[in-house]
């Protein structure tokens, strides 16, 4: 089940970073994010935040796949895999709340229940995942 979870939170960190990919490349879907604050294409500024985002966004799920044993992870490093699930889950729950409160009705209908989903998916990975270094 840990590696079901673990495989779903991938596939969603995955759509969502590919979403602020597209954002920092310049699509003009500004309303949907940051409270709607923009509309159009990204100011400058926000596009790198996107690209930084997009980019912590795959580590993030890298770091729930090594926790599930599914990816390889530096043995003398296993130790921080369970502290830094925690934190990414704690983080999405936080999230969560922010899109929640959000004036963008995307962010509100689309993007907290993923991030809620996400954060349970974390919770429980970081819970019940493995302790081995992972396959190989």
């Amino acid at each position: 089940m840990t590696t079901v979870a673990a495989a779903m939170s991938a596939v969603l960190f995955v759509a969502v970073a590919g979403f602020q990919a597209v954002l920092a490349l310049g699509a003009p879907l500004g309303e949907h994010v940051l409270g709607g604050r923009y509309s159009g294409t990204l100011p400058r500024r926000m596009r790198v935040f996107s690209g930084i985002a997009a980019l912590i966004l795959v580590g993030a799920g890298l770091i729930v796949l090594a926790r599930a044993g599914i990816l390889g992870w530096p043995a003398g490093a296993n130790w921080l895999l369970a502290p830094a699930t925690w934190v990414i889950a704690s983080f999405l729950a936080l999230n969560t709340l922010g899109n929640r409160t959000s004036r963008s009705r995307f962010e509100r209908t689309i993007f907290a229940p993923t991030t809620a989903a996400l954060a349970v998916l974390c919770a429980y990975v970081a819970l019940t995942g493995s302790d081995s270094p992972g396959p190989g």
